[in-house]
């Protein structure tokens, strides 16, 4: 087995693992961030709970008028001492850190707030009363910022309980929640607060990270070990042994002389999921390439024999076309010259010239319907007959009725053929054309443009039997010439799906007006390449032009 095979087997099962850890690790941090934040908003608004509780039950138990009494007279009532004790009660026996009364007075930095009782408990009083309990009236001095009190000056102004937190020198980073103590008539008398010490609450979530990040470690061990157990067994494994089935017939393929060596095993996978369902969609796909490529020699073979065959068939057919010039150096009346360029290897365009007598050129070119062999039997066929009749003698309209009437007979594919036939006679210029439905022919004088000679064309030879065709007669002049054409020439079209057509035609022709026949095709030819561009050629391209030249010219 190849190494590399093996290094990409260890790396799909080690990306698996890698990407499950990472997949892991990032859910339970993003689980982790999302339950720390839920159970902290928890914690809080659990504590800020306690607090208003707190609060609340000892400000119902707080004489706000009597307070505001000793206040002015800098003197503890009974109500008062009972109420210092419920403060120290509350310290001893509920979990806050600090319980007080404050009269907030301004928001400066120094002697903001009065100090008016506060709680103690019994232990704070055995160790040292003096630094824990207040004196009424006293001022805070610098205990306070000027930011603290004006959270407490706010709460004066509240119907709430409030809360905030706060740093302090002597107590550290506290949690504060507060009420006002109202009179009888409403009016705000003091504020009493609450401090929690926000260590206990940073503590709670430690505790809280500790343990889940722990959980979440043991659970994300179980679940790796566990996971890479069954991606071994249902993934890994089975793609370890398609990696050596498709191994083996790769390798089987660099040296199998024929497609029978090709050698096809079996993985032997049945997981009853889809990764048995691809194993077997993998042995059938290579038993059927072993098929395909057993087909496809075979279908190779033929192409080739066809591919000769059509090679020859190609020499065949150009062998068959006019192809020496110039074509006939013993008449000096005329010059003549053609081309054909078949889409495939074989067209079903033709053309042809020879001379029926020692003064009359017979010129004809035609375009059969339809591409490739067909047509190329249908044009050997068309051309040898149309020949035939007009050395026999007969006209064009003659040789194209007859030659029609034979083509019907047995034309059960439905075939016809275009085909523009003259017989020029060479000494006085004299041209009997018959057009059986084909390209109209372009003709120039020494001193004219070429311009389209248009006249009633007759239908196509080989679609219905009997039909009559028509003939035209025209005379040509010493200078003139003839330029003929099949649609591969109009109808070449380019990537924007635009044709040629006539008009580029004329302007291609008298751009090269004053060429010599063998020169003006591969203009003209050069003028399609030029505006079809990259596109791929769709249909035969066949021209020809003859230049008369006169008796005189002898």
């Amino acid at each position: 087995m190849p190494e590399t095979n093996n290094k990409t087997s260890k790396t799909i099962g080690r990306s698996l693992m890698v990407g499950l850890t990472l997949l892991i690790l990032i859910l339970s941090a993003a689980l982790g961030a999302i339950g720390y934040n839920t159970y902290s908003t928890r914690v809080m608004d659990r504590y800020q709970v306690y607090l208003r509780d707190v609060l609340t039950f000892a400000a119902s138990q707080i004489d706000a008028d009597d307070m505001q009494a000793c206040i002015d007279s800098g003197e503890k009532s009974e109500k008062f001492e009972a109420e210092q004790k419920l403060l120290d009660s509350i310290k001893e026996h509920y979990a806050v850190d600090y319980i007080y009364v404050y009269k907030p007075l301004n928001t400066g930095d120094v002697d903001n707030m009065m100090s008016v009782m506060a709680g103690v408990t019994s232990q704070e009083r055995a160790e040292d009363e003096a630094s824990y309990s207040v004196e009424l009236g006293s001022l805070t001095g610098t205990d306070n910022s000027a930011e603290v009190a004006k959270h407490f000056m706010d709460g004066m102004d509240s119907e709430e309980v409030t809360f905030f937190s706060q740093d302090t020198d002597e107590f550290g980073h506290m949690y504060t929640g507060m009420t006002a103590l109202r009179d009888s008539s409403g009016k705000s008398v003091a504020m009493l607060a609450a401090d929690l010490s926000i260590e206990k609450i940073y503590e709670t979530r430690r505790y809280y990270i500790i343990t889940v990040s722990i959980a979440a470690l043991i659970l994300m061990i179980i679940t790796l070990v566990l996971t890479n157990i069954w991606l071994r067994r249902r993934v890994v494994s089975p793609l370890q042994r398609l990696r050596d089935t498709a191994a083996s017939f790769v390798e089987s393929t660099r040296h199998a002389e024929t497609p029978d060596d090709l050698v096809v095993s079996d993985p032997d996978i049945h997981t009853e999921d889809e990764m048995e369902a691809l194993s077997s969609s993998i042995t059938e796909m290579f038993a059927d390439m072993k098929h395909y490529m057993s087909d496809l020699v075979d279908v190779t073979k033929e192409k080739e024999r066809i591919g000769a065959e059509l090679n020859v068939a190609t020499k065949i057919q150009a062998d068959m076309l006019p192809s020496i010039f110039p074509a006939f150096p013993e008449f000096k009346e005329f010059d003549i010259y053609a081309t054909m360029d078949p889409a495939k290897e074989v067209g079903g365009d033709f053309y042809d010239f020879f001379m029926v007598d020692d003064r009359h050129l017979a010129v004809v070119i035609a375009d059969v319907s339809g591409k490739g062999v067909p047509a190329a039997l249908f044009m050997v066929i068309a051309k040898t007959l149309i020949k035939n009749r007009m050395m026999m003698g007969e006209s064009p309209a003659e040789a194209l009725m007859n030659v029609n009437d034979q083509l019907c007979e047995g034309n059960e594919a439905g075939l016809f053929v275009t085909v523009w036939l003259a017989l020029v006679d060479i000494e006085t210029g004299h041209v009997i054309e018959a057009n059986a439905g084909h390209e109209n022919p372009a003709i120039s004088g020494e001193s004219e443009s070429y311009t389209m000679r248009k006249t009633r064309h007759s239908p196509a030879v080989a679609a219905m039997e009997g039909m009559i065709f028509k003939e035209n007669e025209f005379d040509l002049k010493p200078g003139d010439m003839i330029f003929v054409y099949t649609d591969g020439v109009t109808e070449a079209t380019n990537a924007d799906l635009e044709m040629f057509g006539e008009e580029r035609l004329e302007m291609a022709l008298n751009k090269n007006k004053d060429a010599e026949c063998k020169k003006l095709l591969p203009a003209i030819r050069s003028e399609i390449d030029e505006f079809v561009g990259e596109a791929p050629q769709f249909d035969d391209i066949t021209m020809v032009v003859m230049k008369y030249l006169g008796k005189d010219n002898k």
